[in-house]
Order: structure tokens, then C-alpha cells, then sequence
């Protein structure tokens, strides 16, 4: 029943030329949020939950394309998830009803029944992208042509050949000459004193012959192979002639698309995709920037006079193996391609606080642990900074630093995620923190963080090894990367499993950024997110990760100093 509801709202957009969805569930008993969504950090609304709700369905049902999410294990091609989008919308009569849309291309298109256009469609086989990506595709013909003729192949082989004779030409005769003057220098050591001098004469005749004929040789070779070099350069400067106008080709195109893919924002302003991206950091739009599902619903909905509610985007599909995407799962937009696009085109649109701009630690207090004349042992709350950020200057190193004016030292000898909970070590003298600095880089500390995962783990212990290195279009987010990310290492115990609950120990061998939660979320690490994870897991009232323990040296005394620090959960 459900797949015809939704074959016949597909056939109403249709035959209405408009891509506005009309919910399938009553929606008139749901309040309307104050302000739109703040689309780096949220919890959907109820109105999005049901859009995205019965796109899912659309999905599930549809036959109109097909596409391998990797969600049937019969289906064979690359497996490519995807991030899919619904825009809450009221039309000008005040109906309600939601746009959808996908990151990129579907099933190789941009087009297809159900989801709003791209912003700028480069398929469009009239448009100029088609037209000088058709005269990029010649010259690469063209250019593969001349990189592979026969005259370029047949001098390459003759080079190789000549390069080849003359060497083992010289060498020979420098073997010759080395033979010579020993044989010489024997000669010298037998001959009659009276016969000396004419010897010698004699001797250092030939020697000079030789190493004339030495010379001779490395003239002769270098003219002859810079004959067949000078013939090469010639058909290599057409080639490289060619791949200077492609680059400049491409890069007008480039620029050309930058200056004609433009956004609308609230206030009915446009700006291009150059223009936008000229104000950040890069100067210039990463790959893909503008064909996220975000900037897709937005510009549609602006382009139609259809105001906006509430957005959310969710993951459908196979994780990628370098991420952690959990199918259906909810996720914020990217900060790397769509922060500077969202930031203009959410202007004069009134939406929810950023929460990376408010004080989470506010209210809070830092509970100590241990304390002597030349360090602190403190137990961080969760959502507390352990160093000033960005935006908020109130962290674990502010604190301390009213808490012991009269330190010297840095203070802060190691740092915990925000959101983590639990033991971080305090120097109070500089000598103090390079002695536990020092205890950390040669791995003399050991540590150890409890946590609940959300899931029930296989096995009772284990040993975890994925690289990891930042995901460069969506920091502060972790990417498990082999070519260029950092070893990191986690051992992991566990405590029990109760309720669909795994509670484990951590033992951390690395420290890398967010090692933990991506080691747990990761398929290839236990496949269960920390609970309250609202980067790799679902939100909850906070994350529970707890660093509850640590075994160090006392850089003054040299006991070995544990200090233990239980958590609530």
C-alpha cells in the first residue's frame, strides 16, 4: 500500500511540473519549529523525520533507476552510498510539504522523478561545460596520439640503443686503460735503470693516447646522442605545447564554471560559486563544491518562493571504508564544500544557535583529583575544553591557570576531546612537563578509558589498528586513511553486555584525534559507536567516554604514581 502512495505522489509531481512533496502522514497535529534548522549541528524535527522517513520508503520501493547502495548482496557494480536530503517547505497558501534531494549524481544522472535539480547542471548537453569538455576529450585523443606514435617510439628505441653502445664503448676502453697502466706500471718496476728514461717516455706516450682516445669517445657519444635528443625534443615540445593549451583550456573552464554556478540566499541575493569561495581560506571551491543535497533543496526552494522549515540529511547505504556512515543514520552538512555556500545562502534566514559558539563548560566545575607541590591530576567534565578553541576561551588551561597563577610550566601536559570525560595530568613547573611530556612521546604512561557502546561487540577483547588522518572537507571528522594517515592503535576489554549495550575498557597505544570513537564506530574497528557519539554515532545527553585511569612516573619523587577517577555511568 505504501509503495503505491508513493508511486502516485511521484506522478502528481509529474504531471504539476513542481518537485513540492505533499506528506503521506498527517502532519497539522506537529508544531513548526521557531527557526530553521542550523544545518552543522542538529537534531531533526519531527517534520523532517517524517519527510526523510517516507523518502526512505521511496527508496526502498522504487524501480525507476538502480543503483548500488551495497544493501543487496546480489547486486553486482561499484558500491557507492549516498547522502540524501529533505527541505521541510510551506508553500505562499501555507500547505505544507518537503523537497528531496541527493549529494552528487544518482545512478550516473543528475535528473530523476522525485528529486530537485542541481544548482548548475554541467550534463546539460547544450551547455558550454559539454562543449569544451568534448574539446578537452580531442585534445587527450590527441595528445595520447602523439605520445604513442611510431616516430616518437623509433627514436626513444634508437636514443636507448646509442645511449647503450657508447656507454659500453667507454667503459670498455676506461677498462683498457686500467689494465694498461697496470700492466705499465709493472713494466716500470722490472726495467734496467739505464733504460728508465726511454721507457718512461715510451709509457707515458701511450697513456696520453689513451686517454686522448677516452676523450674522443665522450665527444663522439655526446654528439651522436644529442643528435637524437635534439630530434626527440621536437616532437616532445609539440606535446607539451598541446598540454600547456589543455591546461589553460581547463582552467578557463574551470574558472567559467566557478562565475556562472550561482546561489541564491533568503534575501533573493545571488552570488557565484568563485565569488563565494574567493572569502575562505582555499580561494578557490574544492571538487564537488555546490552538488550536496543542502545547497540543492535550498536554491530550489528560493527559486520557487517556497519558505523553509527544517532540513535533514541522512546517510543511505554501505559505509564507505574510510568513513563511518551508518545506513539511515542522520549526519550535519560538511563544513569543507558547504559551510561558505550554506553561510550565504541561509542569510536572512533566521535559524538555530551555532552550539560551537556558545560556552559548553559554563556552569561546570573541574573536579581534583590529586595535588602536590609540583603537578595536579584534575577529572574533566564532558563538554569541556581542555585548551581555548576557535570561538570560546573558557577550557580546562583557563581554569588552571587562575586555579595556579604562579605555575610556570604549560600547564596542560596532555588534552582530551571535548566531549571525553575523565583524567588529564596538570605540570606546575616547566621541568615538571617535560619530564611527563617526555613519558607520553616514549609511551612510559599508561591509560585507560571506559565506555558504552551502543551495540553489542563481538568477542571479549581485542586489538584495533586503522590510520587516521582528518577528513579535510568536514573537520574536526576522521577519515581511516592507509597511504596518508598515522598509525593509531587501540587494545580493547570488555566489561559486560547488558540491553543491547556493550560496556569496555580502552587501552589507547597512540593518540591520535578522535581514535576511540572512530576505532569504534568503524566497521572494520568493533562496528559500535560510542553512545552519545554525535559525530560517528547518534546524540545522546553526552558522550560516554570516560578516561578513568592513569599509571605514571612522579617526575620529582620517581614512584610510579595511579590515580583512578570512576565515572557515573
Amino acid at each position: 500500500m505504501q509503495l503505491g502512495k508513493i508511486r502516485f505522489m511521484t506522478e502528481q509531481i509529474n504531471t504539476s511540473g513542481t518537485f513540492f512533496i505533499r506528506f503521506q502522514e498527517a502532519v497539522d497535529h506537529i508544531a513548526l519549529p521557531e527557526r530553521f534548522t542550523f544545518p552543522f549541528y542538529y537534531e531533526p524535527h519531527p517534520l523532517s523525520r517524517i519527510a526523510a522517513k517516507e523518502l526512505q520508503q521511496h527508496l526502498e520501493n522504487q524501480d525507476e533507476w538502480e543503483h548500488n547502495f551495497g544493501l543487496d548482496p546480489l547486486q553486482t557494480g561499484m558500491v557507492i552510498g549516498k547522502m540524501f536530503g529533505v527541505l521541510v517547505v510551506q508553500q505562499p497558501s501555507g500547505e505544507l510539504g518537503y523537497l528531496a534531494a541527493f549529494s552528487g549524481k544518482l545512478a550516473g544522472k543528475n535528473h530523476h522523478n522525485l528529486f530537485v535539480p542541481p544548482v548548475f547542471d554541467i550534463l546539460t548537453e547544450d551547455g558550454f561545460f559539454r562543449k569544451e569538455e568534448e574539446l578537452l576529450n580531442r585534445m587527450n585523443r590527441e595528445i595520447e596520439t602523439l605520445e604513442n606514435s611510431e616516430e616518437l617510439n623509433q627514436i626513444r628505441q634508437k636514443l636507448l640503443h646509442e645511449k647503450q653502445y657508447w656507454e659500453k664503448e667507454i667503459s670498455e676502453h676506461k677498462a683498457y686503460i686500467k689494465a694498461a697502466k697496470k700492466q705499465r706500471d709493472n713494466l716500470r718496476l722490472s726495467a734496467q735503470l739505464s733504460a728508465t728514461e726511454n721507457l718512461n717516455a715510451q709509457l707515458a706516450e701511450e697513456s696520453r693516447q689513451e686517454q686522448l682516445k677516452l676523450k674522443f669517445l665522450n665527444r663522439k657519444s655526446k654528439e651522436q646522442i644529442g643528435l637524437l635528443e635534439a630530434e626527440m625534443q621536437i616532437l616532445v615540445s609539440a606535446i607539451e605545447q598541446k598540454k600547456e593549451q589543455r591546461r589553460a583550456i581547463s582552467a578557463a573552464l574551470q574558472q567559467q564554471l566557478f562565475d556562472q554556478y550561482y546561489f541564491l540566499n533568503a534575501e533573493g541575493k545571488q552570488k557565484s560559486l568563485g565569488e563565494i569561495f574567493a572569502q575562505t581560506e582555499a580561494l578557490r571551491p574544492p571538487a564537488g563544491a555546490g552538488e550536496c543535497a543542502a545547497p540543492k533543496l535550498l536554491q530550489y526552494a528560493f527559486l520557487h518562493q517556497l519558505k523553509p522549515i527544517a532540513m535533514a540529511e541522512f546517510w543511505w547505504g554501505q559505509s564507505p571504508r574510510s568513513e563511518v556512515r551508518v545506513h539511515k543514520h542522520f549526519y550535519p552538512a560538511c563544513k569543507g564544500k558547504c559551510e561558505p555556500i550554506l553561510t550565504h545562502m541561509l542569510s536572512g534566514l533566521e535559524t538555530d544557535p551555532n552550539p560551537m559558539l556558545q560556552n559548553p563548560a559554563q556552569g561546570k566545575e573541574i573536579a581534583l583529583v590529586y595535588e602536590d607541590d609540583y603537578l595536579a591530576v584534575i577529572n574533566k567534565p564532558a563538554e569541556f575544553l581542555s585548551v581555548p578553541g576557535k570561538n570560546v576561551y573558557d577550557s580546562v588551561l583557563a581554569r588552571v591557570k587562575l586555579m595556579y597563577p604562579q605555575a610556570d610550566g604549560p600547564l596542560v601536559v596532555h588534552r582530551l576531546d571535548m566531549s571525553t570525560s575523565g583524567i588529564m595530568l596538570i605540570a606546575k613547573t616547566f621541568d615538571v612537563y617535560k619530564n611527563l611530556q617526555s613519558q607520553f612521546i616514549k609511551r612510559q604512561i599508561e591509560k585507560r578509558y571506559v565506555a558504552l557502546l551502543d551495540g553489542e561487540v563481538e568477542g571479549d577483547s581485542g586489538s584495533i589498528s586503522l590510520p587516521l588522518r582528518v577528513d579535510l572537507d568536514d573537520r574536526p571528522r576522521q577519515l581511516v586513511c592507509y597511504e596518508y594517515g598515522k598509525p593509531a592503535h587501540t587494545d580493547w576489554e570488555l566489561i559486560e553486555r547488558k540491553n543491547g549495550k556493550s560496556k569496555i575498557y580502552f587501552y589507547p597505544k597512540t593518540g591520535r584525534t578522535h581514535q576511540l570513537r572512530v576505532h569504534a564506530a568503524h566497521v572494520m574497528g568493533l562496528n559500535c559507536p560510542i553512545v552519545g557519539d554525535d559525530l560517528y554515532g547518534n546524540p545522546a545527553e553526552r558522550l560516554h567516554l570516560h578516561a578513568e585511569y592513569i599509571k605514571f612516573r612522579h617526575p620529582e619523587t620517581g614512584n610510579w604514581m595511579e590515580i583512578q577517577a570512576e565515572t557515573e555511568f
